[in-house]
């Protein structure tokens, strides 16, 4: 029996919101049950109240506390059928293990109630706080403490309650099976395989497997018979609302699908371990040297002949059939000459090597012989197999494709630092010491409060005092200041209170970080805190400041573009959601790669490596070294959490492995980057496909090569996917407390300076050009080119309005006379049947649509040139594109651009002054600014109304369209009167100055 951890689980049931009335009488008699771990509980009932508050806190044993973030708790809302009509569901709510905080971190939490099934009516919110204690080991024996756990079980609920609670279950059944009728039908082919037995039946609360358990994943199931057989009740048990791509991600077992999107790529490895000798040992360190046609590699050298390293080498790249592994000895002669003596050598023969491929169990070294005439009885121990970059050796192996053991060239994953909105409320200053100077009567005080985190400085607007013997200086701002914060955070934050007008500081306050509360909505205002200012020298005390500090947790933190961003998930762990999908991404290789930089200054040569980006994961494969056609075949997963997401790939060449002639690391050159929208993908299908990469330099736009992926975005929900289109973009924060697009910008360029910090500092750093690039951190900057693209767009959107009013015109000057008489017979039938109107125009758009599903597109999208308006763009745009900021140009080149700027936005400013003047065209038919015109509108309006009052409504609508479809011959030429009258009507435009 596995032991039972000292950890407990509290759950504090505070409150419910909002609840839908299911007692017929416009109320509902709400409870709550609460299941964890086959452990139930139950508040009270609250009489015939939509808002109830419980304020019930309830304890449950964590059995195992490594497994604690794999199980799920589980709040269930009924209204109580001896207060009402019936025991009907109001709603449910499902925690996962990995958001319970510890004790001292809890905060209420509000989580919207979820439906049962499509069908289910729910509404409302509840408030929960839940968190963990560990607690010391209590001195009872085992056997003593085992004797006590059944008996706490038995006391969950009361047996005259479990009786209620068992008929609430099977009306819940028989209510389920009315409302999930039709889903239970689609279903019904999962539920023809026989659930398995369970051999150690869990509490009655939990007994029943449901039919996801049943059909776990292969991989799963064979990843829980290496388990503890605790380990696999509670995950059988607890795992019931859990989908099968959580339970891969929780078990962490993928690799049973981690190379099915690549191709396997054979390598052959040598694990030399250690030597011994037969003769007399020598003081002289030790090496292996192995050498396969021109390939020579050599282990460290030791004194002790323990080496135990691994060598990969690529087997498309070897030309000899057999490996020599020799022994040598370094001894040092008296005239301080080194001097290697081989101890003997080993010969393999390629042909004879053993293949072995996961999940095999290693090869398990042998001693060989070394043959050698002057130094027999020598033995080394070697491992020499045949495998493939699945191989548990291959990431910490010295790889011949990729430079052996350069640091700079492996493959490594990356974490974004945890971002956080940091909110500080300046309030106001109190008895603020601030110097009267030589003339204090000619002087107002004028004052501003800066504050600062790290490099990130703002301030506050600026207010002015009046000083005098009987008044006190006490300025208020009332104002917010939002900064970044990431994980771990800046030990303080710096208030100061500066004064303008004498040029110097009054005081500042430091603020730790660890002391700041964190929120995660906007229902509790953070409290208040008062800080001493301190002065200079001569004044330690400068005053008193009131302020409110927070963290923001309910935000999700922008380091991306909106239009391409890869999480929207709130800071907070408490509002974790569980994914609703697998994105696998497959990094098969690249071909037909340009030359970035020469190689011993004779030929053109590309290093190159791809960075993945989806969320705040980052992965980056290994580097092959000097190829135009490299093969990685690596595969990344990421859990995705919405579908309406984008992942990021860029190709780039390393230029930090290797230093220069003058001991100088160079830099990463971008190659060509594509993106992947995961919401154009179909689920569950792989596709395999190539994309150019297209790079932007100063000289033109220039395709680099082809890069080719393969990507599989899985999801077993449908139900989960289509909820996720339903739900808000960003957080609830994001609506309820928006921040400005201003404020929004610069926050967004301060997160993106923070992460490329951040994983600079990683080893190996991820350089920042490559970030920068990732995050396209210039796309705010001014270009010429993308003010085209962005126009044409624009243009683009409205090609199908024109087209229409094209259609339009040609209908109403009989250009095809069948097709105008064909609408005369339309308009009519609209006329004379409006209710059919809508279902018409929605039932031809649905066949339209379905019509043009088989003309969909396949592939997903990449960077487009042409629509980038890379290949018309002119030299000087682009070098006003690459252009620095601020400019770094010569003043007469500024001088054109500037020029040229002008006579674009002169020409933006007559279109913008046109638009105003029809808007106050018609204002001005209103206000009487003509007289006359606005007298001849009244007087239409009267004959209107009148003719409207006789004249039916449907007769109107039927000669204006017959009056606009008239023939050409019954047509002038010249504009009509509404439009001459409504032309000649007053604007503002001669006021401009």
């Amino acid at each position: 029996m596995a032991e039972t951890s000292n950890r407990k689980l509290t759950v504090e049931v505070c409150n419910a919101k909002n609840l839908m009335p299911k007692d017929g009488q416009g109320t509902a008699s709400a409870y709550a049950i609460v299941d964890y771990d086959g452990q139930r509980r139950r508040t009270k009932t609250k009489s015939r109240d939509l808002n109830p508050q419980w304020d019930e806190r309830f304890e449950f044993l964590v059995h195992d506390a490594d497994s604690m973030h794999t199980e799920i708790l589980e709040i269930n809302l009924y209204n109580d059928k001896k207060a009402g009509k019936r025991s009907t569901f109001l709603g449910k709510v499902k925690i996962a293990g990995n958001a319970f905080l510890k004790a001292g971190s809890e905060t209420l939490v509000y989580y919207p109630l979820e439906k049962r099934s499509v069908f289910s009516q729910i509404k409302g919110e509840i408030g929960l706080k839940v968190f963990y204690v560990d607690e010391d080991p209590p001195a009872v024996p085992t056997e003593a403490a085992s004797e006590v756990a059944p008996a706490a079980v038995a006391e969950e609920i009361p047996p005259e309650n479990q009786k209620a609670v068992e008929e609430e279950k099977k009306e819940e059944k028989a209510e389920e099976k009315k409302e999930e009728e039709k889903p239970k039908e689609e279903e019904k082919p999962k539920e023809e395989k026989p659930p398995k037995e369970n051999p150690n039946p869990t509490p009655p609360a939990a007994a029943a497997p449901s039919a996801e358990v049943e059909n776990l994943p292969l991989a799963i199931n064979d990843k829980l018979k290496d388990t503890k057989v605790k380990s696999a009740e509670m995950v059988k048990t607890q795992d019931l609302q859990l989908n099968d791509h959580e339970l891969r991600s929780l078990a962490g077992d993928r690799s049973r699908s981690a190379y099915d999107l690549v191709d396997r790529m054979p390598f052959l490895y040598v694990r030399v371990l250690k030597a011994k000798r037969g003769s007399t040992e020598s003081n002289g360190p030790f090496y292996a040297k192995l050498v396969i046609g021109t390939h020579s590699i050599k282990t460290k050298s030791r004194t002790d002949k323990d080496w135990d390293q691994v060598f990969a080498f690529d087997k498309e790249g070897l030309n000899s059939t057999s490996l020599e592994v020799s022994v040598w000895s370094e001894e040092r002669k008296e005239n301080e000459e080194s001097v290697e003596n081989c101890l003997g050598t080993v010969s393999f023969d390629l042909q004879e090597v053993p293949k072995r491929v996961p999940p095999d169990s290693p090869l398990a070294p042998q001693w060989y012989s070394l043959e050698s005439e002057k130094s027999p009885g020598n033995d080394v121990m070697l491992a020499v197999w045949i495998g493939t970059q699945a191989d548990e050796a291959f990431q910490e192996a010295w790889q011949s494709d990729s430079g052996g053991l350069i640091p700079e060239t492996r493959a490594k994953v990356y974490l974004s630092p945890k971002l956080w909105y940091l909110r500080l409320t300046v309030i106001q200053t109190q008895d603020l010491q601030i110097g009267l100077g030589p003339e204090p009567k000619v002087r107002s005080p004028v004052l501003y409060v800066k504050a600062q985190l790290g490099p990130q400085l703002f301030k506050t607007g600026r207010t002015s005092i009046g000083l005098s013997p009987s008044s006190s200086a006490n300025p208020t701002w009332n104002e917010d200041l939002v900064f970044v914060a990431a994980e771990p955070f800046e030990p303080f934050l710096v208030i100061t209170v500066e004064d303008v007008t004498n040029g110097c500081s009054v005081g500042y306050a430091k603020v730790q970080m660890s002391t700041v509360e964190r929120r995660i909505d906007d229902r509790t205002e953070p409290k208040s805190r008062w800080f001493n200012l301190v002065g200079d020298e001569s004044k330690p005390y400068g005053g008193r400041i009131h302020v409110r500090v927070c963290l923001e947790g309910g935000y999700h933190v922008l380091d991306e573009a909106a239009h391409v961003t890869s999480d929207v998930r709130p800071a907070a762990k408490q509002l974790a959601k569980s994914p609703i999908g697998l994105l696998e991404v497959g990094i098969r290789g690249a071909t037909n790669l340009l030359p970035v930089k020469t190689k011993d200054g004779t030929r053109g040569t590309t290093d190159a490596y791809v960075v993945a980006k989806y969320g705040p994961k980052w992965v980056r494969t290994r580097t092959i070294l000097d190829r135009f056609n490299p093969r990685w075949n690596e595969q990344y997963t990421w859990d995705v959490f919405d579908p309406c997401t984008a992942i990021t790939i860029g190709v780039y060449d390393n230029g930090t492995h290797k230093r220069d002639e003058a001991g100088n690391l160079g830099k990463d050159v971008r190659v060509g980057k594509i993106r992947v929208r995961l919401s154009t993908l179909d689920t569950n299908r792989v596709y395999l496909n190539s994309y150019s990469l297209t790079v932007l330099l100063p000289g033109g736009a220039k395709k680099m090569g082809e890069i080719e992926i393969a990507v599989r975005f899985s999801c077993s929900s449908w139900l989960s996917l289509i909820q996720a289109y339903a739900s808000p973009m960003l957080p609830r924060m994001h609506y309820v407390r928006p921040l400005g697009p201003a404020q929004q910008d610069i926050l967004r360029h301060t997160a993106m300076r923070i992460v490329t910090a951040r994983l600079a500092r990683s080893e190996p750093p991820l350089g920042q050009e490559v970030v920068q690039f990732m995050l396209d951190s210039e796309t705010h900057v001014w270009s010429m080119r993308r003010s085209k693209a962005n126009w044409f767009r624009v243009v683009g959107c409205l090609t199908r309005a024109a087209t229409l009013a094209r259609w339009l015109d040609g209908i109403r000057t009989w250009v095809h006379s069948p097709t105008t008489v064909l609408v005369h017979l339309l308009l009519v039938a609209i006329v004379f049947c409006p209710h059919l109107v809508l279902p018409t125009v929605f039932m031809y758009a649905f066949l339209i649509i379905v019509l043009r599903f088989r003309y969909r597109q396949r592939v997903p999208l990449n960077m487009d040139p042409r629509l980038s308006y890379v290949d018309v763009v002119g030299p000087d745009e682009l070098d006003e594109e690459f252009d620095g900021f601020p400019t770094t140009r010569p003043a007469d080149v500024v001088r054109i651009r500037y020029e040229r700027l002008r006579a674009l936005a002169g020409r933006a400013q007559t279109l913008l002054g046109d638009v105003a003047a029809q808007g106050e065209r018609l204002e001005a038919l209103f206000n009487w600014r003509d007289p006359r015109a606005t007298g001849i509108f009244v007087v239409f309006c009267l004959i209107a109304s009148l003719v409207f009052y006789v004249v039916p409504f449907k007769v109107f609508v039927l000669g204006s369209g017959f009056y606009y479809l008239r023939h050409p011959r019954f047509r002038g030429d010249m504009p009509s009167v509404p439009l001459n009258f409504f032309r000649r009507l007053p604007s503002l435009s001669d006021q401009i100055l």
